[in-house]
């Protein structure tokens, strides 16, 4: 007698005991498998050879790129016709995943866009204050050579956070977590949205938020926070044409994406002292970093680490899993993407 139970396939990791006894509890539910090849080109072969006929959930990762390349067109088709119909990522971001195309093949897309909240939002303060006091220079000085200590010469006096205002570039969670963070320090906070927030989500959000265009918030920006995902629309979103609407001497932090800002275009406002620092998690062409940053004392730089933290990371793996999970017992899954809730697929 055939087993007649669906294939969730797993590509990518999962790194933490109790997000591995989740994931291993599903074997009541499916056979869960995992892909031979090592490459993309390979991972197409292997998904047309019939090796994942049906799958019907699939775990994906960030990493798991690496093996399977975008997940977009020739990759999606043999996807659907093994059988797969959801996707559950493990990620608040999903640019690795053609939602087009994954929507034209009736394949559901899920992410986590709660647990990664509290940990990104920390590390966009922590780039926010590094960047407006200068502490860069000063810890790559000490280390350097610290019998000088603080100099000579002494670097540059910082800006205290207090008073300043913080336009954020994006009020989801992440966005709402970091105006309250930014609030606590004295931070006045506006913000745009591709849609504002009722007039009561605005004024819960710790001692309120007020809502500008694109251009008032350019213009009214002591530091810029960029919290908002990327798709084609926002792909370059920040470049030239945005840093000269600011201020002279204004911050830039992103801990979303790096394709969200044109990256050379920053490192130019950076030179000419228009913007005066930044603050940076993510970049354009990851792990790629553009010299003109490595190069510059002044800048706050990170490795992608906005939610590298045991509880982040053990409750992104979690909530992954449960998706899985729903689609397998109840066919949806717990969050599905804002794209395919917006239209029937």
């Amino acid at each position: 007698m055939s087993n007649s139970k669906p294939k969730v396939l797993l590509l990518g990791e999962i790194e933490h005991e109790p997000a591995r006894e989740a994931y291993s509890s599903l074997s009541a539910l499916a056979d869960l498998i995992a892909p031979k090849s090592t490459n993309p080109t390979d991972f197409l072969q292997e998904c047309r050879s019939g090796a994942f006929n049906g799958t019907k959930a699939v775990y994906h990762t960030f990493r798991s790129v690496a093996v399977s390349g975008r997940i977009e067109g020739e990759v999606v088709e043999a996807l659907a016709r093994a059988g797969v119909r959801f996707i559950a990522h493990n990620g608040a971001g999903y640019d690795q995943i053609n939602t087009t195309d994954c929507t034209t093949h009736s394949i559901h897309i899920s992410n986590t866009p709660i647990p990664p909240i509290a940990a990104t939002a920390d590390t966009a303060l922590f780039l926010l204050i590094g960047a407006l006091r200068g502490f860069n220079a000063p810890l790559l000085s000490l280390r350097g050579s610290p019998s000088h200590f603080r100099g000579p010469p002494p670097p540059p006096l910082g800006r205290d956070p207090v008073g300043k205002t913080l336009a954020i570039l994006g009020m989801g969670g992440i966005g709402r977590s970091l105006a309250r963070k930014a609030q606590a320090l004295g931070m006045r906070v506006v913000y745009h949205n591709r849609r504002r927030l009722s007039r009561e989500e605005e004024e819960g959000i710790g001692g309120g938020v007020e809502y500008r265009g694109w251009d008032e918030l350019l213009a009214e920006a002591d530091v810029l926070s960029l919290n908002l995902p990327l798709n084609e629309g926002t792909r370059g979103m920040v470049g030239r044409e945005a840093f000269a609407g600011m201020k002279r001497g204004a911050v830039v932090v992103n801990t979303a994406r790096g394709g969200v800002m044109d990256e050379g275009a920053l490192v130019e406002a950076l030179a000419s002292g228009h913007i005066a620092s930044c603050g940076l998690d993510v970049y354009e062409k990851e792990p790629e970093v553009h010299p003109g940053l490595i190069d510059n004392p002044n800048v706050m730089l990170l490795p992608h680490m906005g939610t590298w933290t045991v509880e982040t990371q053990t409750e992104m793996e979690l909530w992954t899993i449960a998706n899985v999970r729903s689609a397998l017992e109840t066919g949806k899954l717990k969050s599905l993407v804002v794209e395919q809730r917006e239209e029937e697929i």
